[in-house]
């Protein structure tokens, strides 16, 4: 993956409409007048995902609060999702994108780095869309613990 297949500020988001962890389609389109951080992660129920995820979750009232709703997008399958978001008690919408569209269409999918060896999976990737469905914030290869307080601090949330 190179870096000219990676989304920029000020670009329109790629729209997608993708099912949640019930099965019901949910499209970027439905957020449009409210800014909106997506997330794309690897696995549910995996260590850095679980602590990604419920970082999300504790942070989601001030992230709420502050006019930001939160989408985590991953390519496991809706049963999968439903598991991890009732195990974790997650209370914001996860998707599914097995067949990885919305994940490539975003650059959050390609070649990266992975125990030293070149493999190609999920890229750790947050955005920030805004009202109008622009890009605001990209934020490539984060690391899962403390990405959503450094979040906090970049949006000053």
């Amino acid at each position: 993956m190179t870096d000219n297949s990676r989304l920029a500020p000020g670009e329109t988001a790629p729209d997608f409409t993708l099912p949640d962890a019930n099965g019901n389609d949910v499209s970027l389109a439905d957020y449009r007048g409210r800014k909106v951080v997506v997330y794309f992660y690897p696995a549910a129920s995996t260590p850095g995902c679980t602590k990604q995820a419920c970082d999300f979750r504790d942070n989601l009232a001030a992230l709420n609060g502050a006019g930001l709703d939160v989408i985590g997008i991953s390519p496991d399958k809706p049963a999968k999702l439903a598991k991890f978001r009732d195990t974790e008690e997650l209370t914001f919408p996860l998707l599914s994108d097995p067949e990885k569209a919305t994940l490539e269409a975003w650059g959050a999918f390609g070649e990266k780095k992975m125990y030293g060896k070149t493999v190609r999976g999920v890229i750790r990737s947050t955005f920030l869309v805004d009202e109008d469905g622009k890009i605001e914030v990209t934020q490539y290869n984060v690391r899962a613990t403390g990405h959503v307080a450094k979040l906090r601090r970049d949006l000053s949330v």
